[in-house]
């Protein structure tokens, strides 16, 4: 009875590991379905919001007030210009005798009022003034396959921008030396006769007549560098809600950056103007100054001479000779220099928060007295304070006894770890806790007792680190960090993270100082 025990007691328990497995797995098809419902839930809103029969109501009413409106006016002016018939009827004796005039006079008057309006009426009724009317653009649902297609539409649309600024630093960095060459020669040539103008407006003038040829199916191919086909990917008709959920990431991603890069600068020419950084704004100042006072009392030929020339050297020359010597560029390219140390105002504000804590420390130094005993270090009291709220942190994530978290991450972040490499839903996304140390980056699921979902990842191995928006129904506005290692193709992202700002801040700067100081360890 002993080993028949054991056995049923040994498959009792197989039976529940596998029934919560599957319990497991429902649970996160559960999860992916719930977002799905929210989706749909917001493009069924925004289609009722489309056609919503009050408002259609009310605009049929005000079409009803104004058409009762005009008819209105119609019978008043019918009803005054029969009230001034009945007013200049003359006499029957006077009507006999100027009736013949005045039928000559009116039907000259009718004729040449109807001549004027034929010929005029219609821009009169241009001219005529019209209450304005407030038109309440309908937004479109979200949509996963609207969205790569606006994407795309973007990427077609700003092809022809790019392919330009491509060409322009191909004749910069002498990608064709005997192009280049001879548009150097060509523009130098043009400005020293005073003919930049007119070189320009002939290159606008050929560009429209190849771009007419190649309408006209011409095959013409006017460009420095060869252009490369991307292969265009036909889009899928059934997606699963997988798909979905990657492409609305994927898309999401790029907007980002592409946001985030515009934002840049925008806000560099606006710190630029408005005095942010006085030294920099200061040497604006004065070159316009300068360039004001040479317009006032030097030729605008000489002018237009010395900007041109001085353009083209610095084309053609000097930025080529910048873009082979960084060192040069990042010593004597002002513009660059300038650029470059033009600040955004998430810098600012980092700045500023950084003088604060910098003043906080410095006075909390002062007026702080420690009140931990005698003998008992800074590593020692981490580690009773860690061991007693978590227990051993080295432990749960084998690694040394030194590795604690950091003072401002003792606690964790709650977030929740998308794995965009696995396919599971179990191991798509797992709820946990993440922690900073001086050389790791440590995730601990929230299923307890599975070390194996637990993350661990070098901060030296890290290639990039990025904030990232995953979803709005997530906590924290859905924001989150992705985070790129060689070991996995596609970034994790840790979402849902409410400080996120603090967590990126925090693992950035921790990050910046291992690979310095490893930088600095491999150069002695």
């Amino acid at each position: 009875a002993g080993p028949g025990t054991l056995i049923m007691a040994t498959g009792v328990q197989d039976f529940n590991r596998t029934e919560f497995d599957r319990l497991n797995e429902i649970k996160g098809h559960l999860e992916i379905a719930l977002l799905e419902k929210h989706f749909l839930q917001e493009e069924l809103r925004k289609l009722r919001e489309e056609t919503n029969a009050e408002m259609l109501r009310q605009e049929l009413d005000r079409e009803r007030q104004r058409r009762m409106e005009l008819e209105q006016k119609v019978q008043e002016v019918l009803k005054a210009r029969t009230e001034e018939q009945m007013a200049q009827q003359p006499p029957k004796g006077q009507a006999q005798a100027s009736n013949g005039a005045e039928r000559r006079s009116q039907g000259l008057s009718s004729r040449l009022q109807k001549w004027f309006y034929e010929r005029f009426g219609e821009y009169v009724e241009d001219f005529r003034f019209q209450p304005e009317e407030n038109t309440v653009e309908t937004e479109e649902p979200l949509s996963a396959r609207r969205l790569t297609e606006n994407m795309r539409r973007l990427k077609r649309g700003a092809k022809p921008v790019t392919n330009f600024v491509k060409n322009l630093s191909a004749l910069s960095d002498w990608y064709s030396v005997y192009t280049s060459a001879i548009a150097f020669t060509v523009y130098m040539n043009a400005v020293w006769h005073g003919w930049a103008i007119p070189l320009f407006l002939f290159l606008a003038i050929l560009r429209l007549s190849l771009n007419y040829l190649i309408a006209r199916g011409w095959r013409i191919q006017w460009s420095i560098v060869p252009e490369v086909s991307e292969p265009v990917e036909p889009p899928k008709e059934d997606l699963t809600v997988s798909e979905k959920f990657q492409l609305v990431l994927d898309v999401a991603q790029k907007a980002q950056n592409l946001f985030g890069k515009m934002a840049d600068i925008l806000e560099k020419i606006k710190n630029l103007f408005m005095w942010v950084q006085p030294e920099i704004t200061q040497k604006l100042y004065v070159a316009l100054w300068a360039a004001f006072l040479a317009s006032c009392f030097f030729p605008y030929r000489l002018v237009g001479l010395a900007v041109g020339l001085y353009a083209g050297i610095k084309f053609f020359l000097i930025d080529f000779i910048f873009k082979r010597c960084p060192r040069l560029r990042a010593k004597y390219d002002t513009p660059y220099i300038i650029w470059r140390s033009l600040p955004t105002d998430p810098q600012l504000k980092e700045r500023s928060s950084a003088a604060v804590s910098r003043r906080l420390q410095t006075t909390s130094s002062r007026s702080y007295v420690p009140s931990a005993p005698a003998g008992l270090g800074k590593e020692e009291d981490a580690g009773r304070f860690h061991s007693t709220k978590k227990g051993n942190f080295h432990e749960i994530f084998n690694l040394t006894e030194n590795e604690r978290p950091l003072a401002v991450c003792e606690n964790g972040w709650r977030c929740c770890l998308i794995n965009r490499d696995r396919k599971m839903p179990t191991d798509y996304i797992r709820n946990g806790v993440l922690y900073v140390t001086e050389n790791y980056l440590c995730f601990e699921s929230s299923k307890s007792g599975s070390s194996k979902r637990n993350k661990v990842i070098k901060l030296v191995d890290i290639t990039d680190i990025q904030k990232y928006k995953v979803l709005s129904v997530l906590p924290g506005s859905g924001m989150g960090i992705a985070v790129s290692t060689p070991s996995t193709q596609k970034p994790l992202v840790f979402g849902a993270m409410v400080h996120r700002d603090e967590a990126f801040e925090t693992i950035l700067s921790q990050y910046i100082k291992i690979t310095s100081a490893a930088a600095s360890g491999g150069d002695s």
